[in-house]
């Protein structure tokens, strides 16, 4: 495939941007643009409040009609069209915040704007720390909701509704994965970025294709109801232990309201009572089923009161999800929406920031000077959610520009010396499947090393993973492939570009090459991630008449650039001496 060869070109949401040279600020470096303030601990915890009481008020009036019936209530289903399906988890252990730091509670309040509280809506959802600014959780917690506005998330603490234990903070954004399905809860994962980082410990997500046999122990987490007999969730952390079901075991309870592949089927058969039942019941929803030390389920659906003979837990797959879910932990970019941006340095050597909206480019803003610097790149190194820029000044150095939460700063931090021998310096992203971006370069003898990061905008020390890269541009931030795993691109000294796909093992982190187009005789080029936020990285190119392109992914792991998927972004980039 020659990709570039194509004769026409649509601009980027109409008008093609022209860069316009302009003159080199000695100001500090800064990013020019600033996160709205978050609400007041006071507002916080006023919605976990309001939570608690309408929470309460539904519990005393379902144990009100369940005194007065006559006969068994009829399901209950947040599914409609649905006789069976009903998101909620029962039986377990206490649990401590010390064995599983990465449980969240979500607390949504909402008063509707009125004084008169029977219209206020109100829930408990579980949900898993899986970066210091990321919960994953279930979408049937996030679907039509506004989490920005009337959202709660505390971590830190096993008790249920406290004020003063653990951090409570706001949700800055939320994803609800766009195939989930709010009739079957096919796809019932979501994740909510946060206001502020919380400081505990994640855990990570299963892997693409990782699969577990039937009989492997896994383990829930909640603070869901104790007992079928009333609507009282846990004031504190339970676990229980259940093993993994095969999908015909769930197909056999539930038929076609089992969705395999797309759902995880674990516990053994309900005796139809507490006793002997083991299962997540209502409060439970969103939280994690672990196996293995990853999360391989969400808390999806379950029967009504959860004992029912016969029924089964189901979760949502996470590995299923996993390109979607491990796209939004790793999407900071550099005005705090969901889309990659660009920074270009003129030949003045000023910076500026172009941020995307998906189908077009802003106008500039300057970022000051950076005349100091030869190579930049973009990556959320300590996973904050605030965009990070690793760069390397003209003697050498190494440095990470980042933003400090504490001292609410952008600083400079020096990460080491001697980087002049390096060349492809690259942060795809995640590549050792630890929850930390890693950094790649090849040295002059075509040697490719690993240093993995630490989670802190620091790397460990190099590992030596591929051997003949000397030939090789190298390029990558995010998963070209759509498997969920970042990758490389490299182009040859015969103008061929092939993808590496990320493998996830930390020992050898690439699987083989594949060849994705030829003809790639580009002056410029830049991967920043993914600029249309479609969940796929993307790639930024500058021809020699001074156009950029953007090759929008397709997210297939052997065409993931189509010329037909091609744009020009803008004319005028022949005056930028610098892409990152």
């Amino acid at each position: 495939m020659a990709l570039p060869a194509a004769a026409a070109a649509l601009a980027l949401g109409g008008a093609g941007l022209t860069a316009v040279p302009a003159q080199a600020d000695e100001a500090p470096r800064h990013t020019g643009v600033e996160r709205p303030a978050q609400d007041s601990a006071a507002e916080l915890q006023a919605r976990v409040d309001g939570a608690k009481a309408v929470l309460k008020a539904k519990a005393e009036k379902e144990g009100a009609e369940a005194g007065t019936q006559e006969s068994p209530k009829a399901a209950e289903s947040s599914a409609p069209g649905s006789s069976t399906i009903d998101p909620k988890i029962i039986g377990g252990v206490d649990a401590t915040i010390t064995e599983a730091p990465w449980m969240v509670q979500l607390y949504y309040f909402d008063d509707r704007g009125t004084a008169d509280s029977a219209d206020d809506i109100g829930f408990f959802c579980g949900g898993t720390l899986v970066s210091p600014a990321k919960v994953l959780t279930a979408a049937h917690c996030v679907d039509g909701l506004d989490w920005n506005k009337n959202g709660t998330v505390t971590g830190g603490t096993s008790k249920l509704f406290t004020s003063g234990e653990g951090t409570t903070v706001g949700v800055w954004r939320q994803w609800r994965n766009p195939g989930y399905s709010d009739t079957t809860l096919k796809g019932d994962v979501a994740v909510l970025t946060l206001g502020s980082p919380l400081p505990y410990k994640p855990i990570q997500p299963a892997q693409y294709g990782a699969s577990y046999a039937a009989g492997t122990p896994g383990t829930v987490y909640g603070w869901g109801r104790t007992t079928s007999l009333n609507e009282d969730i846990s004031p504190t952390l339970k676990k229980a232990t259940i093993p993994v079901q095969s999908d015909a075991t769930c197909t056999g309870a539930y038929g076609s309201e089992f969705v395999p592949g797309a759902m995880l089927c674990a516990g053994n058969a309900a005796t139809g009572q507490d006793a002997g039942t083991v299962s997540p019941c209502n409060g439970d929803s969103g939280g994690p089923l672990v196996v293995n030390g990853r999360i391989a389920g969400v808390v999806s659906w379950g029967v009504k009161d959860c004992v029912a003979t016969g029924a089964r837990s189901v979760f949502a797959k996470t590995a299923t999800y996993a390109g979607p879910i491990n796209h939004r932990i790793d999407d900071a970019n550099l005005n705090f929406d969901d889309k990659a941006d660009l920074f270009a340095r003129n030949s003045l050597g000023e910076g500026f920031g172009y941020h995307s909206t998906g189908t077009s480019l802003t106008n500039p803003a300057s970022w000051g000077d950076w005349r100091d610097a030869n190579l930049v790149r973009q990556s959320d190194l300590n996973r904050d959610d605030f965009q990070d820029f690793l760069y390397r000044k003209t003697n050498g150095e190494l440095w990470v520009f980042s933003y400090d939460v504490a001292t609410e700063q952008w600083l400079d931090r020096r990460v080491g010396t001697g980087w002049s021998g390096y060349r492809n310096l690259a942060v795809a992203g995640d590549l050792t499947a630890d929850g930390h971006p890693d950094l790649t370069a090849s040295d002059s003898g075509g040697t490719l090393y690993l240093w993995p990061g630490r989670g802190n905008g620091t790397f460990g020390t190099k590992v030596k993973i591929g051997v003949g890269w000397g030939s090789y541009q190298v390029y990558g931030k995010g998963d070209f492939t759509g498997d969920g795993r970042p990758d490389l691109l490299a182009r040859d000294s015969s103008a061929r570009l092939w993808v590496y796909k990320g493998t996830g093992n930390p020992s050898w982190p690439f699987s083989a090459r594949v060849q994705v187009g030829s003809g790639w005789n580009f002056t410029a080029y830049a991967t920043t991630g993914d600029i249309t936020g479609d969940g796929h990285a993307d790639f930024l190119v500058r021809d020699a008449n001074g156009y950029l392109w953007a090759y929008k992914s397709s997210g297939s792991a052997t065409t993931p650039f189509v010329t037909a998927n091609r744009v020009r972004v803008g004319t005028g980039w022949k005056s930028y001496t610098l892409f990152g």
